[in-house]
């Protein structure tokens, strides 16, 4: 579209081109005649990778059905017979999600106990379908040879039966195992959700963060008191190593004004950042030692939370300890080690 004089949008030339075209190949069956053409030279199996019809397409839409066109009509100009299959994915967190909003649904055990199971099933079908012919506009529009007259549906019974058969048959072959993996999790479906799935409510948000006073348990430091921060504080209690950067310089200071007989250790360059809470007239604070992190590995601390007791194995195994990473830094922000908490670096 452009603008004429008067400022009213008008189709360009290119567009009206287009659309000449699309109403050519739609007046003589174009899309059939090439199926017909091909249909007894080898087969090229193409199932559309199906989107989801209760949302509108898009323009990163645009460019993945470019690109799968041109695909299936470079082996179509080779002569290949190419079942052109379209489809709609009717599966997956985006549809319930999609009900919940207009039913204000805030928790999982409403569905059951406001709608029940069955109706909010049925609404979910509903709506994978609310933007079909929408789809289908914009397919045609884009020159998009596809069979939209014949779809396949991911709800379908035989659908669902064939994905249940070829996974009874992978299990079979002894492809199949049971493993572990860290996942993103819904509360309010009660269930894991992919990366596509988060990437829909994705946003950045300020992590809840404490810095947590640690004991340190060796004759070259009494009173003291490893400073250590974290933005995971539900792990504490599972922790059993507190990590220190290597070449990172640590200081050990005492606040006299503020709290009598303990020290602290800390990284250097974060002393006014972990000071910043105390009142102005009891910041004054002497550094008694200086170390790199290097020189404090291995020193053993008092377990933050005795919550739990250890067997006699246990206690034989080596923790509470501190070790030294280099995914330490000044730019505390990162992320924190699965088993350690970390000093202020």
């Amino acid at each position: 579209m452009v603008n004429n004089k008067n400022n009213s949008m008008v189709k360009s030339e290119f567009a009206s081109k287009e659309l000449e075209i699309l109403e050519f190949w739609k007046k003589n069956q174009i899309f059939l005649k090439h199926i017909e053409k091909n249909k007894n030279g080898p087969v090229f199996v193409f199932y559309e990778g199906p989107p989801t019809a209760n949302g509108k397409p898009g323009i990163h839409h645009v460019l993945s059905r470019v690109y799968k066109d041109i695909y299936i009509r470079y082996y179509g100009l080779k002569g290949y017979h190419i079942p052109r299959k379209a489809g709609w994915d009717c599966h997956g967190l985006p549809v319930e999600r999609e009900v919940e909003k207009e039913l204000n649904i805030k928790t999982k055990s409403e569905i059951e106990e406001k709608f029940g199971l069955e109706t909010f099933n049925k609404l979910c079908r509903e709506s994978v379908l609310r933007y079909v012919d929408a789809w289908n506009e914009f397919s045609e529009r884009l020159g998009f040879w596809v069979d939209l007259e014949n779809p396949y549906f991911t709800m379908d019974n035989d659908y669902i039966e064939s994905v249940w058969y070829l996974l009874k048959e992978i299990y079979n072959k002894g492809l199949l195992y049971k493993g572990y993996r860290v996942v993103p999790f819904d509360p309010v479906m009660g269930t894991t959700v992919s990366d596509a799935e988060v990437a829909l409510g994705y946003k950045e948000v300020v992590d809840p963060s404490l810095t947590v006073k640690f004991k340190v348990l060796n004759e070259r430091f009494p009173d003291t008191y490893f400073l250590v921060w974290t933005t995971t504080p539900w792990t504490l209690p599972a922790n059993v190593a507190l990590a220190l950067n290597p070449e990172e310089e640590y200081v050990v200071i005492e606040l006299p004004d503020y709290i009598e007989k303990e020290k602290y250790i800390l990284a250097r360059s974060l002393i006014e950042e972990n000071i910043k809470h105390i009142p102005e007239d009891k910041r004054n604070y002497k550094i008694l030692q200086t170390f790199k992190g290097k020189d404090l590995e291995n020193i053993s601390y008092e377990r933050l939370i005795d919550c739990i007791t250890l067997t006699e194995e246990q206690k034989q195994k080596k923790a509470f300890y501190t070790v030294t990473s280099r995914f330490c830094y000044n730019g505390y922000r990162n992320r924190n080690c699965s088993y350690c908490s970390r000093l202020w670096s």
